[in-house]
């Protein structure tokens, strides 16, 4: 090597080896938290090993799926709110499996930054643990992701993928859903991880003040309502789901109550949501006003206070409910499924959500 030819090393690109190598120690007590029947709670090798056996199934189907939190992340960044995202990283997956009838196992990480600064990747990691802790899945493994160039200073980007199990013949399949089952809504959080794009074309407009109290609460700010995390609701729905109390669930994300209700429901039939059921939570009302949103947009956006919808039959709606509520969720009957076209239409005799007279919106596929 000729002398005269400098030595270039890793770092000097902008990966610091011996940083995610400190970052792969500093999360191996969050990881051990999340350990559960099925796995060690171990990192560090080239993949995690998981038992079903262990974990007490006899002839499981497995379920996956991915997902991340939109761009959510980017107020979690500019207002270093990192705590929680991770919750919101676990929940957008584990929901996904739970309306499949599907217990979710594990979950891995893919953490992806221009360079691994001050703690973030541990604090978002954190949160991530947590999101495990609280569906009951072990995490099991991830990436870290140091790639100069990619990003903005500060910036980082998620994704999460989850595993789940339901014993063979017991998963939601939404094919028993029919004419004269009711519709139960379980309450959303807040936006949970969807629809940012316009919150922050929102707070961008109409320059909110993100630290100041709430216009619809003035005892938090409104940046805390912003960056709530996506509620889970795998611990309080599952012993339902294995009671056979409950036909059918649609996790409320990307689509609202509009589009996302019709992927559960079988041909023939249709959801009618009656709006005036349950009372639109004050952020929603909130957003809203401030973009003057149409309804039948707000539905197809926004959760609008409905984080996940069930079908049951009329026999098990009191008892379904008296469970849920019991488990910690807040439950409302807003409405049921009639004869007709595939499809979810959300309607209002009272002006609900607009204050403007009745109004009906309708999707159909």
């Amino acid at each position: 090597m000729s002398s005269n030819t400098p030595s270039y090393t890793y770092e000097q690109a902008g990966v610091s080896i011996d940083a995610g190598n400190a970052l792969v120690k500093a999360i191996g007590p969050l990881v051990k938290a999340t350990r559960r029947p099925g796995t060690d709670g171990e990192i560090g090798g080239f993949g995690g090993f998981f038992d079903p056996r262990a974990a007490g199934y006899k002839d499981p189907l497995l379920v996956a799926g991915n997902d991340g939190v939109g761009t959510k992340v980017k107020i979690a960044i500019d207002h270093d709110r990192h705590d929680a995202i991770g919750i919101d990283l676990v929940a957008m997956c584990v929901n996904d499996l739970i309306v499949q009838g599907a217990e979710p196992l594990f979950f891995l990480d893919y953490f992806a930054t221009g360079k691994l600064v001050g703690g973030v990747a541990e604090r978002v990691i954190a949160g991530i643990a947590e999101g495990c802790i609280q569906a009951g899945c072990a995490l099991i493994g991830g990436e870290t992701a140091e790639m100069p160039g990619m990003y903005a200073a500060g910036d980082y980007d998620l994704a999460g993928f989850c595993v789940g199990a339901v014993e063979r013949g017991e998963q939601l399949t939404g094919d028993k859903v029919a004419p004269g089952h009711v519709l139960l809504g379980l309450a959303s959080s807040g936006v949970h991880s969807n629809g940012y794009s316009l919150v922050r074309r929102l707070a961008e407009d109409k320059l909110w003040q993100m630290e100041e109290p709430a216009p619809f609460d003035p005892t938090r700010p409104l940046i805390d309502y912003l960056i709530e995390p996506t509620r889970i609701y795998v611990k309080s729905l599952l012993p339902t789901i294995r009671a056979g109390r409950i036909d059918a669930l649609a996790h409320i994300t990307g689509g609202g109550l509009l589009e996302n209700v019709p992927r559960v429901l079988p041909q023939g039939a249709h959801a009618m949501i009656d709006a005036d059921s349950w009372d639109q939570p004050g952020l929603m009302a909130f957003l809203q006003q401030q973009g003057n949103i149409a309804p039948g947009e707000m539905a197809r956006t926004f959760n609008c206070g409905i984080g996940m919808l069930l079908a049951v039959t009329p026999d098990n709606v009191d008892a379904v409910t008296a469970k849920l509520s019991e488990a910690g969720e807040t439950v409302s009957r807003i409405g049921e499924i009639v004869a007709g076209t595939k499809g979810c239409t959300v309607r209002s005799a009272k002006g609900s959500w607009s204050g403007a007279g009745a109004w009906e919106a309708t999707h159909n596929g």
